[in-house]
């Protein structure tokens, strides 16, 4: 039984290891949003399976804003 399970071990470390590396996403920019308009009279795509739609027509898409990460400098309290 132990046998078994340190086969099993050593196999999913391995398989892991092995596992290709998803490539990471492009991160947004103020200029590179796909952002979704509404628009009044455009008109509604009817679509059968599963589909990509591109400038779909919504009221609201998330709070898209870019802020400043301000860090301190570490040297200690004010005196």
């Amino acid at each position: 039984m132990w046998v078994q399970i340190a086969i099993w071990v050593i196999t999913t470390v391995i398989g892991m290891l092995l596992a290709p590396k998803p490539p990471k996403p492009a991160a947004p920019t103020p200029g590179n949003l796909d952002v979704p308009v509404a628009e009044s009279g455009k008109p509604i795509p009817v679509l059968f399976g599963t589909r990509v739609i591109r400038q779909a027509n919504v009221v609201w898409y998330g709070d898209v804003k870019t802020t400043e990460i301000r860090q301190s400098s570490g040297s200690g309290g004010k005196k």
